[in-house]
């Protein structure tokens, strides 16, 4: 089996549990990654660690490198990725520090580099984007959540926005309607990059706050970083549960 990857978000620059054997810096053809690949042991396992924001949360999710990541870990030998990626809850059910694994995507970014398939084709490639999660990924997940005990939303529509601005409550109101629960800046072209390298990726999102509008008030970052703190120890347990089992 190829290695396990583990892609960190906002509130997850670095695994606490985590036993760091090395870090490398991977040169690309795409640039630079948001830094070094971290090789550790969690839970009796080898796997990758990489912060996508970098490692003192300095790139915005608009300016994130997604194709250098990708690349890098692939070419590590990464084979199964699990993005954790926060989020603000639409759905009444997505509440601040849950932890969420959604089935779908709905893309409303624009001008990101989000295909290795662009020069030098033999043909026109388009991959299957059906189902824009691995699946056996995301049911192990899920099974680990349950035998730890967590609380888990096992699947859900992830609407994936520019940023780095929050959305206004129309914008919210218009993804609901579009039928999205949860809403974040960093679940594509992610996706489907890892789709295009035949990576088995699924995504880990932890309700950071109430979407515009769905809260009692304004969004603050106090309020998104306490949220973080709680659901970031409930990821930590999950990887470390879903990592051993895996």
């Amino acid at each position: 089996m190829g290695h396990i990857a583990i892609i960190g978000g906002t509130g997850l620059t670095s695994l606490n549990n985590l036993e760091v054997l090395r870090r490398e810096m991977v040169q690309t053809p795409y640039g630079v990654p948001s830094g070094p690949l971290i090789w550790g042991s969690l839970a009796g396992r080898e796997v990758v660690f990489l912060a996508r924001h970098g490692y003192g949360h300095t790139i915005p999710p608009h300016r994130v490198n997604f194709r250098a990541n990708l690349w890098a870990l692939n070419h590590v030998g990464a084979e199964h990725i699990i993005a954790v990626n926060a989020v603000g809850g639409i759905a009444a059910s997505m509440s601040p520090a849950r932890l969420v694994v959604p089935n779908q995507l709905i893309d409303y970014t624009w001008s990101r580099q989000n295909t290795f398939f662009e020069d030098g084709l033999r043909s026109v490639v388009h991959i299957d984007f059906t189902e824009p999660y691995c699946e056996t990924l995301r049911q192990e997940i899920i099974h680990s959540a349950n035998k730890a005990d967590l609380d888990l939303v096992e699947q859900g529509t992830y609407a994936v926005t520019q940023g780095p601005r929050l959305e206004t409550a129309a914008e919210i109101d218009r993804l609901e309607q579009d039928g999205c629960d949860i809403v974040g800046m960093t679940g594509m072209p992610e996706a489907a990059l890892a789709r295009e390298l035949e990576l088995c990726y699924a995504s880990l999102a932890v309700v950071a706050n109430w979407a515009a509008g769905r809260g009692s008030g304004e969004i603050t970052m106090a309020e998104i970083e306490q949220n973080l703190v709680a659901g970031m120890q409930h990821v930590r347990l999950l990887l470390e549960q879903t990592i051993s089992n895996y």
